[in-house]
């Protein structure tokens, strides 16, 4: 018989029931790699056992199991394995050896935060003593520093932990981002077992080498969490964005314009920061990332109505004109989880008013990077903006993961890492993302994000390229250029380095896509850089079908305001119509510059195309 969840009226389970006591939890037991625990790879979903159920109960000891069919058993004579023709029952060791658990990094012997995840014989989740045994992995329900990756649980601590045992062998798992290898241990728990040391080691050595990390968008936790699940997770910039979901504010507490968690002036190592900012939102036009800026929160946090700003409210404010606000209070503007919703992205990339497009996992940590994404971002690039990458989870909830999607920027030499120095290589367009391969790209030792000129005649440009992953195998890498993949070759799964030539005969951007997979999952797209473009003399970049769609989408805005939106005073809307003609002018004046004919929307029709 298989295990139903559902409860009757008064909260109930039909199947297994107590007369004295209450049934807490009743869950499928989880079958995870027993055997070969240390030697599988991290965040394994286990097996779900079909017809076995963990029951996790208070009773009196004369209290009485009542199963379905009228079988009863007694809480007394568990100690034994019941058996009642096919039931069995069988009483699971109690977690009742309170241990100290230690994480120290080789070498330093020095405390550090990681992800922990913990499990008994028969793959009982065993979670810290101040930590959810049973988190919940629902959108803004869960308050504890929890990870739900599926039936698999883990948590972040701060390197320490006191943790309730069983006796006999328990199952350790501890990550702490893409440049440490993964542990997986098995360790035997006695009456005598007070304390537990694990160390882990660094493999990867990119932060040595200037490259800091982070995750562009993160929603509901509380600075100081954010701040530990950072630190656990490798990510050295968090940025919580407050924002407004209906008549629900979130995170605008912690918004002060000023403050980043985390530096040495403010208590911390410098090493970790979070910085509050906002993601203004419209549920049309689009939404956008204003981090870092200082002085008074950009407002309105949303526009135009459900299901992000509320009942009523008119279309009152552009995309763009928080991107120009948030610029000149010095921040910095990104298009989250590109390319969608898209409607106005086309204006604000056109005008300049964006610093970078954001890539997004959300919780899946088995897709990569969305080639979709990938896709609309091509069209921009092949059109001559240079708009670089970045990498942002969207984390609502314990089923997101801090940084599972991340951003990695150089930080040049003589400058120290700090939330300003972050920024500025954002800016300068030095990045990559990635899902846990790194890599890092030159074209003739000029860096990504780089933009140089060859002469009329073109030329032919080195590009120098190396990679390493300890989370997921590489399998090949992908030369990119004019969005067509012009060269390919498979990669070492550990640790991979080449170069290539390429001839040049018009402007070009230069970037890497790097595929990988685990055992058992498809090849994703797992690390993209940012490109470096090269300006031929008397070539433009200009690729007709991209301009085009790109036009039809600043024309969509356009239409949206006019029509289907709830409009706005006239003052107010004028304003905005201007502003997308703005952007509409620029594009299409520079199509007919380049002599190409198009059609027009309604809206959009001019005499030049009569």
């Amino acid at each position: 018989m298989s295990f139903d969840p559902a409860r009757g009226e008064h909260s109930l389970l039909d199947q297994i029931q107590l007369d004295l006591g209450l049934v807490i939890a009743a869950r499928p037991r989880l079958v995870y790699p027993t055997e070969e625990w240390q030697q599988t790879r991290q965040n394994l979903q286990p097996a779900v056992a079909s017809h076995e159920v963990l029951v996790e109960y208070a009773a009196h000891e004369d209290a009485e199991f009542h199963l379905k069919g009228g079988t009863r058993i007694a809480i007394r004579d568990l100690e034994t394995r019941i058996s009642d023709n096919e039931l069995v029952l069988e009483l699971i060791e109690c977690a009742d050896q309170r241990v100290s658990l230690r994480v120290v990094e080789a070498v330093t012997n020095k405390i550090v935060p990681v992800k922990l995840h913990v499990h008994g014989r028969k793959g009982e989740y065993l979670a810290p003593v101040d930590r959810s045994r049973n988190p919940n992995p629902l959108w803004f329900e869960n308050y504890s520093p929890d990870f739900c990756h599926g039936n698999h649980l883990s948590t972040y601590i701060s390197g320490q932990a006191t943790i309730d045992l069983p006796l006999g062998e328990v199952y350790l798992e501890i990550t702490k981002g893409f440049e440490i290898r993964p542990v997986r241990k098995t360790f035997t728990i006695t009456r005598d077992t007070e304390q537990i040391t694990v160390e882990i080691e660094k493999a990867l050595h990119w932060r040595e080498q200037g490259w800091v990390t982070a995750d562009t968008h993160v929603h509901f936790l509380s600075p100081a969490t954010a701040m530990l699940e950072g630190a656990a997770e490798g990510v050295n910039v968090i940025n919580l964005l407050a924002s407004q979901w209906g008549e629900l504010m979130t995170n605008v507490g912690d918004f002060d314009g000023h403050t980043t968690f985390g530096t040495k002036a403010a208590g911390g190592t410098g090493e970790f920061l979070v910085r509050v900012g906002t993601e203004n939102r419209q549920h049309v036009l689009g939404h956008i990332s204003l981090l870092g800026y200082s002085g008074n929160m950009i407002l309105p946090l949303c526009s135009g109505g459900p299901d992000e700003s509320a009942l009523g409210d008119s279309v009152d404010v552009l995309l763009t004109e928080w991107a120009e606000q948030c610029r000149k209070q010095g921040g910095l503007v990104v298009l989250p989880h590109f390319p969608d919703p898209r409607l106005e992205n086309a204006a604000t990339i056109v005008l300049g008013e964006a610093d970078a497009v954001e890539m997004t996992s959300f919780r899946d940590l088995y897709s990569g990077i969305n080639a979709y994404s990938l896709s609309d971002w091509y069209r921009y690039l092949n059109n001559g903006y240079l708009i670089p990458a970045v990498a942002g989870t969207d984390k609502m909830s314990a089923e997101f993961a801090v940084g599972a999607m991340r951003t990695y920027a150089k930080i040049p030499e003589h400058k120290a890492f700090s939330y300003e120095t972050w920024m500025n290589a954002v800016r300068s367009g030095h990045t990559f993302v990635t899902t846990g391969p790194l890599i890092d790209l030159d074209v003739d030792g000029k860096p990504m994000g780089s933009r140089f000129g060859l002469p009329s005649a073109g030329g032919t440009v080195t590009v120098s390229w190396n990679a390493a992953s300890v989370i997921v195998p590489m399998t090949r890498i992908d030369l990119v250029v004019n969005g067509e993949v012009k060269e390919s070759r498979t990669l070492r799964p550990g640790q991979d380095a080449g170069s290539w030539s390429v001839r040049i005969q018009k402007s070009a951007w230069i970037a890497l896509l790097l595929r990988a997979k685990y055992d058992d999952k498809p090849e994703m797209i797992a690390a993209h850089s940012s490109p470096v473009m090269i300006d031929v003399e008397g070539s433009q970049f200009f690729a007709a079908a991209d301009a085009l769609t790109i036009l039809d989408q600043i024309e969509g805005a356009m239409a949206y305001i006019d029509t289907t939106g709830i409009r706005a005073d006239a003052k107010r809307y004028k304003e905005m119509r201007l502003l997308l003609q703005s952007a509409h002018s620029r594009l299409h004046n520079r199509m007919h510059r380049m002599g190409f004919d198009h059609t027009h929307t309604v809206g959009a029709h001019h005499s030049d195309h009569d």
